[in-house]
């Protein structure tokens, strides 16, 4: 059950390009088939969508996709596509917001094979689509930041990787991840712990070095990841959209309706 939330992880519009060398993360544990249940809350903990992260496989390539449904009727929907074979590689990401839950609807799809981004926009009854043109980095990890975490060691000080942001006029950023300490969380009672990571953006140059007295620095994001012999994704904190409040995702818990025997009397 791991995707990328990510993109769940960051949303910039005010970004530049920041020279650093690409890092491509091993693959320590390959993704496979899953399905997961999720839900949305604001920070004062009221519940605001429900969502599904599920994965497919074919071959080397997975195909990863979070939907968020939120009571508004808006929705949050990524669907990311990468490779597994040795390092992990992007291959495309596509993201749709739309509702009153988003100020500002979202339809990007990003191709890093041609470098070619197609962002759709709607206004007046017309529909549109532009085509930008990125040099993508080979680390490009847009909508996979809690799947490479999950391959990343802990003890490792700092990870840096790049992501194009997913806004109207996307730029490439650097993603900056070092890990916080352990979180300790219960399930059924039983004491677990879980590696808090922060997840910085990296504007760089003047931009950067502006955005934090202008307001324009976007929030870090945190993401909790349990390790062992199949590291999972646990928890996030940060915003969906630019500017956007801070939200948390968590594994939704079940609940079962009383059994019913042919009779139709529960049980």
């Amino acid at each position: 059950m791991e995707h990328s939330l990510s993109s769940w992880v960051v949303v910039v519009a005010l970004v530049c390009i920041s020279s650093s060398s690409a890092t491509l993360i091993p693959v320590k544990h390959r993704e496979g088939v899953s399905h997961g249940f999720v839900v949305l809350h604001s920070k004062d903990g009221r519940q605001l969508a429900t969502g599904d992260m599920t994965q497919t496989i074919e071959g080397d390539r997975v195909t990863s996709e979070v939907v968020l449904h939120f009571k508004d009727g808006s929705v949050h929907d990524e669907v990311t596509v990468f490779s597994q074979d040795h390092q992990f590689r992007l291959i495309s990401d596509h993201l749709k917001q739309y509702g009153r839950s988003f100020p500002k609807p979202v339809d990007v799809f990003i191709d890093v094979g041609s470098g070619n981004i197609t962002v759709h926009s709607e206004k007046d009854g017309k529909s549109k689509d532009e085509q930008h043109h990125i040099d993508m980095p080979e680390d490009v990890a847009t909508g996979m930041t809690e799947t490479l975490l999950k391959d990343i060691s802990p003890s490792t000080p700092e990870t840096t990787v790049s992501m194009v942001t997913t806004s109207d006029k996307p730029q490439v950023v650097k993603l900056k991840i070092p890990p916080e300490g352990e979180r300790e969380f219960w399930t059924g009672g039983q004491p677990r712990k879980a590696t808090h990571y922060v997840v910085h953006v990296d504007i760089g140059g003047l931009k950067g070095a502006v955005a934090p007295v202008v307001g324009k620095q976007p929030p870090d994001t945190h993401v909790w990841i349990l390790q062992g012999k199949a590291p999972t994704f646990v928890k996030f904190e940060g915003t969906l959209y630019e500017g956007g409040p801070m939200w948390q995702i968590d594994l939704a818990p079940l609940r079962w309706e009383p059994a019913t025997d042919r009779k139709g009397q529960s049980h």
